[in-house]
Formats: C-alpha cells, structure tokens, sequence
C-alpha cells in the first residue's frame, strides 16, 4: 500500500502551555537529524500533529527510524485524499484491502476538525462501513475491542485515511531539557544511563577518558560505536575524549593505594566539569549504581561529588545489575558494552580501594599533586568528534591492524 504521509501524534508535549512551540520545533529537528538519509521527505508541524510527507518513500523504511524518537506518542501512516464521500469510501476500501486479514474484527471512527463538512461523524462512519460491507466479503464488525480501526479525520486541507495507531518511545524531544555531560565509560550502566537522559529531553555529549598506551585503540572506538547506537534516539551525538595517562601515573605513583580510586574519579568529575562549562552545559550524568563497586557507594560519591557543586545525575543508582542489563539489552548496547576492550577505570583499579574514604583524607592526598597543571594539560589534549547512527569505529580499526600485517 502506498502511504502518502505519516502523521505523528505528540507525547508529553500536550502539558507543556506556552512552551509547547518550542517543544514542537525541536522535535522535528530531532525527527530531520534521524531521517536526514532521506531527502525526498517533507516534515510540516502543527500545534497538535506533525505531518511526515513521504513524496513516495516507503513507509517502512522510515517506520524503522521514526520508532526511537523521543517525544513521539503515537503515529499512523495515512492516505492524504480529497473529502469527497467517493474518494473517502475508494481509499477506505483499498486500504482495507490491502491489510485486513479473514477473521479480524473492524469499525470506522470518524473526527472532524472541520466542522462544516456535510457529514457528521456518525454519518461518515455508517456510510463508509456500508460502502466496505457491500465491496468485501468476510467483514466482521466490533465497536468495543475491534482488532482494527479505520480512522478517518476529516481537516480542512483534506481527509485523511489510516488503520494502524503506532506507539512511539515516548519521553520528550532530546533538547528540551537542556545541555548535559554524560561520563562514558566502555561498560554496561554509563550506556543505559544516556539513554534515560536522553528519554527525558536531555541533549548530552559524552566525555570519555582513555590513558594511551595501557587502553587500546579498540577501547577507544568501542566507546565511540557505543555512542554510534545512542545516536539512533537523536540524529547526532558529540563525543568527546580527554587523555587520562598521565593523571593515572601521577596518582598511581604520589598517593596511597586506597585513595587512587576515589582522587582518580575526582579529577575525571573535575575535567567534565570544566568542558561542561566551556560547552555551555548545565549538569553532569554518569551511570554510576548506588553500591555496585567500591567508588560507588555513599561515602565514595560523596568524596568525589566534593570537587563540585554542578549538579551530577545518576539515571540508574537505583537499578539492580540485572535491570540495566535487561535495559541495555533493550537498547542495543549490551553486546558491545561486553566486549573486553579495558577502558582506563579497569587499568588502573586498585586491588582494595577504599569503601568509605573521607573527603578531607582526599583533599590532603590531592594537595601534594600538581592538580592545575595535570588538569590544564589533560584539557589541552581534548578532542571533539560528531557522532552520526550507523557508524562503525571497531571494524576500521581491525582492518587497519589486518592491512600492517
């Protein structure tokens, strides 16, 4: 069947009031970014609907997009059709043709937004049922539970035919929650933790620290093509790596063995908070779980959030491992976060790192380090990367290493 358009039904965006055009705006900003490989598309919003011209692009091609868009209730592909009553009981039976199946159950369902059509609601749903009835055999009607609905909305640029109601991921559309830092790592939580920022309208960018040469390449572009799956739900994530090496040494060999985790993750909170303030952003995310491992307890969180006073996040402290694991499995990220490419937290762990470290012990332990230093020339290394759907960074790099062999 060929659709004409697909029409999208907001979410949440129904309560937002006077904000609701910028909520509007951005979502189909959002819903450009994820489709932009498909240029003969035409999005057109409306305070109510957001109407995706397809201009003979399959539907279903678009369908396997437009289903990660956060802010996205509902959605039908439509066929846009003059209000005439023979062109809305032609393309109602084509349609039904074309998708009902022996045994199902159907009614129409009328609305009228233009209130100056000559049939009324209930008109339009009898006679069109007749027309369907008196051109097909086999058709069975239900009014309470019916496995299919034919949808007719009469506007006033036209009518508009569907039989699917499509669920979207709903949430809001990333950015309308604002800028935010999200600490990567090349583990399970951190991935899913974007997620859940990004279903509630968060635009992040992911920081990621690597410590060359004891992380590979391959830890480096797995943390990239996990932030590659992200990007599905947005259009485009930066990704932004920060040198860790030399803050690693320096701990590693000035400070006491149960205070490397818990400095180690005080400097990482620092630097992204410093590119946080340069990139204009306004807290910090990580996929940090209340318990998990020894820097995330209560007291470590503490000892380390001591360096800020930004706001830091944490979408998953209260999920159990075997939540996040079903989450990340959910989203995609899950085979690659398992993946054994070490990033620069498993390198240099300690073998008993403090539990409950005390935040004037780190503060001491800190004082002998040259910290501005160490920070300003991690900074000074940063590297900024946009980061599209699709992309594979694990792939090219096992190329090159075959092509020096």
């Amino acid at each position: 069947m060929q659709y004409t358009e697909i029409m999208v039904r907001y979410g949440e965006l129904s309560t937002k009031g006077k904000n609701r055009k910028d909520f509007i705006n951005r979502l189909a900003g959002n819903v450009q970014k994820v489709l932009r490989d498909f240029p003969d598309l035409a999005i057109k919003t409306h305070h109510d609907r957001m109407h995706i011209i397809l201009n003979g692009t399959p539907f279903e091609k678009v369908d396997e997009r437009l289903k990660l868009v956060f802010g996205i209730q509902t959605y039908s592909p439509v066929i846009r059709t003059e209000k005439t009553l023979e062109e809305i009981e032609k393309t109602a039976l084509e349609l039904m043709q074309a998708t009902y199946k022996e045994g199902m159950t159907f009614k129409v369902n009328t609305r009228r937004s233009d209130h100056k059509y000559e049939y009324d609601t209930n008109q339009l749903n009898q006679l069109v049922a007749d027309y369907l009835y008196n051109h097909m055999t086999g058709l069975q009607a239900e009014m309470k539970r019916p496995d299919m609905v034919l949808r007719l909305e009469i506007r006033q640029d036209g009518a508009y035919i569907s039989n699917q109601l499509l669920h979207g991921i709903g949430g809001m559309p990333v950015g309308t929650a604002g800028k935010a830092m999200m600490m990567l790592s090349g583990g399970i939580d951190s991935p899913v933790a974007s997620y859940l920022a990004m279903k509630r309208g968060v635009d992040i960018e992911m920081v990621h620290f690597f410590s060359p040469p004891y992380t590979s390449e391959k830890a480096l572009a797995k943390a990239m093509e996990l932030t590659s799956i992200l990007a599905k739900y947005c259009g485009k994530i930066n990704f932004i790596q920060v040198p860790f090496a030399e803050i690693q040494e320096t701990i590693k060999e000035k400070l006491p063995e149960g205070y490397l985790m818990t400095v180690q993750r005080r400097f990482m909170l620092r630097l992204a908070d410093m590119i946080r303030a340069k990139r204009h952003g306004l807290a910090i995310f990580n996929g940090e779980s209340v318990g998990q491992v020894a820097s995330q307890t209560l007291e470590s969180m503490a000892a380390i959030n001591d360096v800020t006073a930004t706001p830091v996040i944490r979408p998953v402290a209260t999920m159990d491992k075997n939540e996040i694991i079903a989450k990340a499995e959910e989203i995609g990220t899950f085979d690659l976060s398992i993946q054994p490419f070490e990033d620069c937290c498993t390198i240099f762990a300690p073998p008993r790192p403090k539990t409950k470290p005390k935040i004037d012990k780190a503060r001491e332990y800190e004082a002998r380090l040259d910290v501005d230093g160490l920070l300003e020339r991690a900074l000074a290394g940063v590297k900024v990367t946009p980061i599209y759907p699709g992309q594979k960074f694990i792939d090219n790099i096992a190329d090159e290493d075959a092509a020096l062999l």
